[in-house]
C-alpha cells in the first residue's frame, strides 16, 4: 500500500514526518497525472500546488480552519487529501465529483469557484463573520493561475488590507493562467522572483546595522537644524520610502495594508511547512508569495520552458475522443477573423486570458500588433473595446459566454448605452459538458436580448458563423453578439466566400404542416433530426433557422403564425427570458383559438457536469426529446415541463 492510500482525511497528515510528507507529495502528483491522463481534466495547477496543498492540510485544522481555493482547478490535490481519493477517478464524469470545489460535495470545500478572482473577497467574508461571532479559526485564501489580474481580486485586496482582520492570502504564483500571464502585475511579480539584485541589495542595505545607525544619526542631526530641520526629516523619510520602493519585494502589497512575505519556493516542502508554521498566528492581513511550477512532474527534462507559449498542454488534458475531420467552431472563428483583418485594418481582437480557448492564438501570430490579451479582466476588456469602437475601430471581443457575465455592467452602460459597435463572439454558449455549472453558457440570450441596441445572433453551422462575423464587421450602428457552442461544426465548410446577411432575417429550411420549429443555433440541426424522426410517425414539421434572435424576423413570424396551429421554439438557453419568451410575448395578442406556442430550452435550474449529449437529453433538447415533445403537442397530448 502506498502512503497516499492511507490518507483518508487531513488528520492522517498531522503525525507524518517531513520525509513522509514529501512521499505523499510525490505520490499525490503521480496519482493526479495517472488519473487525468486517462479521463481528462485540469492538472497543471494542482501538480504545481502539491507541496502547498500538503503543507496546508498538515498544519491547519481543516475544515474548522477555512481554505478558499482560487481558481478552483488547482484543488485536485485538496480533493484527494480530503476523503475523495478514489472519487478522483470520476472527476468531471457523469455522476462523478466536480472539477472545482463544491460546497455540496464536501465540508472541506468552503466556497464554490469556477470563475477566477473570488477567493480574497470570500475569505474576507469568512474572517469578518468569525470576528463578529467571537470565533477563533484561521482563514486562508489561495489565489493562483493569473487570478490576481481580476478586478474583483484587486478590490478584495484593497478592502482586506484596510479591514485589518487576521487573514492569510497565499499568492500561488506560477506565472500562468492557461498561457503565460500578461500585464504589469505579472511583470512586477516576475521581477520579484527573478531579479537577484532586487532581493540581495534589499537585505544588504535595509537590513545592515550600519545603514540603520547612519539613518538614525542623520535623522537626529536633521532635527537639530533650525528652521529647515523638519523639511530635511521629511526629505529623508521620502528618500527611504523611495529606496524601499525600489528594493523591497512586495512594496505594492505593503502599501495596500498587507504584511508581505516572500518570494518563497512553493515546491520546497520543508520551506513551505516552516513558513506556514511561522505565519499561522500572525495578526492582521498577510500575503505570502510562493512560486510554483505549473505542470511540475509532467514536465520532462529537455522539454520547453513551462512558461513558453507552447505550455498550454500543462493546463488541462481532453479525454480520448474519436477523430473527426470537422473543425471546431472556435477554429472557424479564428480563421475567419484573420481573413477579415487581412482586408480591413480596423479589425482588432481582444480576449481575457483565453487566446487558445477562443483560437485567437492564431490571430495573434498573423496580426500581433492587433491582438490584445488583457488578462483575466473581462470588465476592462469590454470597456477597452468600447473605446476603440467609438473611435472607428472594429474590435472583436472573444469571451466565453459564462465569462461575459462578469462584464454585464460594462456591456449595458459602456457599450449598449452608447451603441458602440463592439462585436462579441461568445464561445462555449449552451451546455459545455465536463466543466459544469460555472462554465455552462446558459444565460446569454436572456441577458443580451433585454438590452436595448443589441443585435444578438447564433449561427446554425460554420459557414453561417463566417457570414455573421462578416455582417457584424460591415455594420457600424450597433453592438453585435454572436454565440456559438463548444465542439465541432456538424457539417463541412462549403469553401464559399462569406456574405452579408440582412439584419433580422430568418431562413426557412424545411416546410411542414403540423408544427413549425423555430430553432436557434445548435438546435437547428437537432430540429432537422427531430423532423426526420417525426416523418416516420406521420407528423410533418417545418424548420426555421432563427439566426437573428434580436431583432427577430417579424414578417416571417407573422406569416408562420397565420399558417401553423403549433409553433415550437427551441434554444440551448434558459427558458426564462430567452428567445421563446420573446416569441410568445410577441404572439400573445395575435393568437387564434386553439393556437399554441411551446418554448423548449434549458429548464430553470443549474445543470451539473456531464457530456454535452447527455446534458442536452436531460434538458429535453436532444433530437429524440424534441421529437417526443413535438409528437405530444401535435396530437394534443399534455406536455410536461
Amino acid at each position: 500500500m502506498s502512503l497516499l492510500e492511507t490518507i483518508n482525511s487531513p488528520d492522517d497528515l498531522k503525525p507524518l514526518s517531513m520525509e513522509e510528507l514529501q512521499q505523499v507529495c510525490t505520490e499525490l502528483r503521480q496519482y493526479i497525472i495517472d488519473v487525468v491522463t486517462e479521463i481528462g481534466g485540469h492538472f497543471g495547477s494542482s501538480l504545481g500546488a502539491a507541496e502547498l496543498t500538503v503543507a496546508l492540510h498538515h498544519l491547519y485544522n481543516t475544515p474548522q480552519d477555512k481554505i478558499v481555493w482560487d481558481v478552483g482547478h488547482q484543488a485536485y490535490g485538496h480533493k484527494v487529501l480530503t476523503g475523495r481519493r478514489d472519487a478522483l477517478k470520476t472527476i468531471r464524469q457523469p455522476a462523478g465529483i466536480s472539477g472545482f470545489p463544491l460546497r455540496t460535495e464536501s465540508r472541506y470545500d468552503t466556497f464554490a469557484v469556477g470563475h477566477a478572482g473570488t477567493s480574497i473577497s470570500a475569505a474576507l467574508g469568512f474572517a469578518t463573520k468569525r470576528d463578529l461571532m467571537g470565533e477563533n479559526h484561521k482563514v486562508v485564501a489561495v489565489i493562483g493561475d493569473g487570478a490576481l489580474t481580476s478586478g474583483i481580486a484587486l478590490e478584495g485586496l484593497n478592502n482586506a488590507g484596510a479591514a485589518h482582520r487576521d487573514l492569510l492570502v497565499i499568492l500561488n504564483d506560477n506565472r500562468m493562467s492557461i498561457s503565460p500571464n500578461v500585464g504589469a502585475i505579472s511583470h512586477y511579480l516576475t521581477r520579484i522572483i527573478t531579479d537577484p539584485i532586487y532581493n540581495r541589495v534589499k537585505d544588504r542595505i535595509t537590513g545592515d546595522p550600519l545603514y540603520q545607525k547612519i539613518k538614525e544619526e542623520a535623522w537626529n542631526l536633521a532635527g537639530r537644524i533650525p528652521v529647515v530641520g523638519e523639511n530635511l526629516r521629511r526629505a529623508l523619510g521620502g528618500f527611504e520610502e523611495g529606496l524601499k520602493g525600489m528594493l523591497v519585494p512586495g512594496i505594492l502589497f505593503e502599501e495596500l495594508g498587507f504584511r508581505y512575505l516572500g518570494p518563497l519556493d512553493g515546491n520546497n516542502l520543508q520551506a513551505m511547512v516552516q513558513t506556514l508554521k511561522n505565519v499561522r498566528d500572525l495578526k492582521g492581513p498577510v500575503l505570502l508569495h510562493v512560486h510554483t511550477i505549473k505542470g511540475k512532474g509532467a514536465i520532462h527534462e529537455g522539454e520547453e520552458d513551462p512558461y513558453s507559449a507552447d505550455s498550454t498542454k500543462y493546463h488541462a488534458i481532453s479525454p480520448p475522443s474519436s477523430p473527426t475531420p470537422l473543425p471546431k467552431y472556435q477554429s472557424v472563428f479564428g480563421e475567419a477573423l484573420i481573413e477579415l483583418a487581412d482586408s480591413d485594418s480596423r479589425v482588432v481582437a481582444v480576449t481575457a486570458a483565453m487566446s487558445e480557448g477562443t483560437s485567437l492564438d492564431i490571430f495573434a501570430e498573423a496580426h500581433p500588433d492587433r491582438f490584445f490579451d488583457v488578462g483575466i479582466a473581462e470588465q476592462h476588456a469590454v470597456t477597452f473595446s468600447t473605446g476603440m469602437a467609438l473611435e472607428g475601430m472594429r474590435p472583436v471581443a472573444a469571451i466565453y459566454s459564462t465569462f461575459l457575465q462578469r462584464a454585464y455592467d460594462q456591456l449595458i452602460h459602456d457599450v449598449a448605452l452608447q451603441s458602440a459597435p463592439v462585436i462579441f463572439c461568445m464561445d462555449r454558449a449552451g451546455l459545455v459538458g465536463a466543466d459544469g455549472p460555472t462554465h455552462h453558457g446558459d444565460f446569454d440570450l436572456s441577458y443580451l436580448t433585454c438590452v436595448p441596441n443589441m443585435i444578438v445572433t447564433a449561427p446554425k453551422d460554420g459557414d453561417e458563423l463566417r457570414d455573421l462575423l462578416y455582417t457584424a464587421v460591415q455594420q457600424v450602428d450597433n453592438p453585435f453578439a454572436i454565440r456559438y457552442p463548444r465542439g465541432n461544426v456538424h457539417t463541412p465548410l462549403s469553401g464559399r466566400e462569406p456574405e452579408v446577411l440582412k439584419i433580422g432575417s430568418w431562413e426557412a429550411l424545411a416546410e411542414g404542416e403540423d408544427v413549425v420549429f423555430l430553432a436557434v443555433g445548435t438546435m437547428v440541426d437537432h430540429a432537422c433530426q427531430a423532423r426526420e424522426k417525426l416523418l416516420d410517425v406521420g407528423i410533418s414539421a417545418a424548420v426555421i433557422n432563427c439566426r437573428f434572435v434580436k431583432p427577430m424576423d417579424l414578417a416571417m413570424l407573422d406569416d408562420l403564425s397565420d399558417r401553423y396551429r403549433v409553433l415550437m421554439t427551441i434554444e440551448e438557453n434558459t427558458v426564462e427570458g430567452g428567445f421563446g419568451a420573446a416569441v410568445a410575448r410577441y404572439l400573445s395578442d395575435r393568437m387564434r383559438d386553439g393556437q399554441r406556442v411551446y418554448t423548449l430550452g434549458i429548464p430553470d435550474r443549474f445543470f451539473q457536469h456531464g457530456s454535452q449529449g447527455d446534458l442536452r437529453d436531460e434538458a429535453g433538447l436532444s433530437p429524440d426529446a424534441i421529437a417526443a415533445t413535438a409528437r405530444r403537442v401535435a396530437t394534443r397530448e399534455p406536455v410536461e415541463y
